[in-house]
């Protein structure tokens, strides 16, 4: 009896919630502007940033942070729900731009994270 008690209690405590792997968010970090001077017919597209982001629920508590790759890209598990994306900044520049997305099971959202160059 105590060995079957025992055996509950260790197991309810290393028992961890995982995230959906079905529904999530998934896209792509960039900033911009990257030309110094933006001239009529010049291309100046903004480029992939490997940004980090902190993932906050809807009552402002951090879920998880993550960090795009090299392309900028990534792709995180989340439950149904409401998040907050709040972009670090290294410093007072590049600065990202915080936004809401929603969550919808069986989906992942697509999301562009925009960094300001300060350019």
């Amino acid at each position: 009896m105590f060995a079957l008690l025992f055996l509950l209690a260790v197991t309810a405590c290393n028992s961890v919630a995982t995230p959906a792997s079905d529904s999530g968010i998934e896209g792509q970090a960039l900033i911009g502007p990257t030309c110094p001077v933006v001239q009529v017919g010049q291309e100046c597209p903004d480029q992939p940033y490997q940004a980090t982001v902190t993932v906050l629920n809807d009552k402002g508590k951090q879920v998880t942070q993550f960090e795009a790759d090299a392309e900028g890209r990534f792709r995180v598990p989340l439950e149904p729900g409401t998040y907050t994306l709040r972009p670090e900044s290294p410093g007072v520049m590049p600065r990202g731009i915080e936004q809401t997305v929603t969550v919808t099971a069986g989906q992942f959202t697509q999301v562009t994270i925009q960094y300001d160059s300060g350019i």
